[in-house]
């Protein structure tokens, strides 16, 4: 690596997504399994093990607490009867909410009282770039 700036920006990214989620009030794995539940609809947890690259104990660990809390619910597979399709519920999508709202304004209050606004243009400016690098990095389409 010649140039540095792949590893600061990821220790950088790293410590920002770090210090943001000071905000959460529930476990990652569950917001994690809550996200992809909301954005993509419904799962096997063993896809959702997969998708978040943890073990099946893992993503079983959490999901059994999202059933246990009404967060998520289970449906026979119509294709195959043997497993069960997840589904975030209302009560699920509520509270996600709540944590990405936590998570959105912590973010907010930070870039406000520490950013001038030439800086927050600057900012706003690079959440184009960060994107496509995730888009690259996930190996998707812009």
């Amino acid at each position: 690596m010649n140039d540095a700036l792949a590893e600061d920006l990821r220790h950088a990214i790293g410590d920002l997504v770090r210090a943001v989620r000071v905000a959460d009030t529930m476990p990652t794995g569950e917001a994690a399994i809550l996200g992809h539940l909301d954005r993509d609809g419904p799962h096997t947890t063993a896809e959702l093990a997969q998708r978040r690259n943890v073990t099946h104990q893992s993503a079983a660990k959490s999901v059994k607490e999202l059933l246990d809390t009404g967060l998520v619910r289970t449906e026979p597979h119509p294709d195959d009867g043997r497993k069960h399709l997840l589904y975030i519920t209302d009560t699920g999508r509520a509270r996600l909410r709540r944590e990405r709202t936590q998570r959105a304004t912590s973010l907010d209050s930070a870039i406000q009282n520490t950013l001038t606004p030439d800086e927050r243009q600057q900012l706003r400016d690079c959440v184009p770039l960060l994107t496509r690098l995730t888009t690259h990095i996930n190996g998707r389409r812009p």
